[in-house]
């Protein structure tokens, strides 16, 4: 887990996080049932990282308010989920106050050797065609919650959408 290291702070963003335990060394892989908060020091600013779990979905509109930037995490090696977290994301764009949110597609275990490709998977959820149709900026990674791959590039991005 990254530890919020004593910087002064200057700004506070806070993030929805779908999916994803804790930043830092790879979490377990349970599904998220409830919701988590976790404070980070990105780039000397205090970053509120607010996890919901899949099943909090008709509730996470009463956090949108205050949300900077999203991180969705979707299982891709469950095919019958993909296209209910298809819905969710679909609902999550068309959300008014994430209207200018930053957002980060995850997509998780992609260590399994069940996954389809990234390529499979986009031309599931119909990424094109999303990403040409928000208004906010979108950006899709491959990652590994159990092993930690993909986790500077997500670190990466969270200091790209702090630095605004």
């Amino acid at each position: 887990m990254l530890s919020p290291v004593d910087f002064p702070i200057r700004f506070h963003l806070q993030f929805i996080v779908h999916g994803l335990d804790e930043l830092g060394t790879p979490p377990s892989t349970l599904p998220t049932v409830g919701t988590n908060l976790t404070d980070l020091t990105v780039k000397k600013k205090k970053v509120t990282v607010r996890e919901l779990g899949g099943c909090m979905g008709p509730i996470w509109p009463s956090y949108f308010k205050d949300c900077s930037s999203v991180i969705f995490m979707v299982d891709s090696a469950n095919i019958a989920q993909i296209s209910s977290s298809c819905i969710q994301l679909l609902s999550v764009l068309s959300a008014e106050p994430l209207s200018k949110a930053s957002v980060l597609i995850l997509f998780n275990k992609r260590d399994m050797p069940c996954t389809m490709s990234l390529i499979e998977i986009k031309s599931l959820f119909r990424m094109d065609d999303i990403v040409a149709s928000a208004t906010q900026p979108i950006t899709t990674l491959e990652v590994s919650a159990r092993s930690g791959e993909g986790l500077k590039e997500v670190m990466s991005w969270l200091e790209s959408v702090t630095v605004k």
